[in-house]
């Protein structure tokens, strides 16, 4: 799976084990208990990673306010994810106006869960995480006639069909990683960032499209 920055204030992706060449600034959290992927399946929780992620520390309150939820619920589910190593207090202030931080960057779980527990848990993220990556493209697209022309310009949406192996996919994903993560140091480093820069969602996505013909 590719990585999970959750760097939208909604959530990133998936990271697969054992990805060389790591990304400067850039940490990760593996999930392997099937309980840990359930409760990350859930638009809340991935949502309150992502803020993390890209805003730093939180309370649930101003959370709430960001994510248009109450802080009661951001409150339930920062608890819930602590419980997995996703989130942790950051010290000072109580109850819902406790701060609360991200632990890492991104996630990471197994590309083939050897469980079938851990093989459906691994399925309901991902469909999670895919129909969140859809609800981030269609708000792009609903907002991107207001946008800026150079932003319009620079922004990408399409596809190509190619033939190759595994291992040739695996390589070319592990390219186009290598050369996004030049810029993932800016995600925790702001004074890096330059003027103009705005968050931006990069998505990685690659997988057969021909297992409906009978050939596979």
């Amino acid at each position: 799976m590719e990585p999970d920055d959750e760097g939208t204030k909604a959530a990133g992706e998936q990271t697969r084990s054992g990805q060389r060449g790591a990304a400067r600034g850039r940490t990760a959290t593996r999930l392997t208990d099937p309980r840990a992927l359930r409760a990350y399946a859930h638009p809340v929780r991935m949502a309150l990673v992502g803020l993390l992620r890209a805003e730093g520390p939180l309370t649930a309150t101003r959370a709430a306010e960001l994510l248009g939820e109450s802080s009661g619920t951001c409150s339930f589910h920062l608890r819930q994810l602590a419980k997995y190593g996703l989130v942790e207090e950051a010290g000072g202030g109580t109850g819902r106006e406790k701060p609360w931080r991200a632990t890492t960057t991104s996630t990471e779980r197994d590309a083939t869960p050897d469980t079938p527990e851990a093989a459906a848990a691994a399925s309901l993220l991902s469909t999670v995480i895919a129909e969140r990556y859809f609800e981030q493209l269609m708000r792009w697209l609903e907002a991107r006639p207001d946008q800026p022309p150079e932003w319009q310009q620079a922004d990408w949406l399409g596809d190509r069909i190619l033939w190759v192996t595994p291992g040739e996919l695996d390589e070319l994903g592990r390219k186009v990683l290598d050369v996004v993560g030049t810029y993932v140091e800016r995600q925790v480093k702001p004074e890096l960032r330059p003027p103009d820069a705005r968050q931006v969602t990069y998505l990685h996505l690659a997988f057969p499209n021909d297992f409906r013909s009978g050939r596979h």
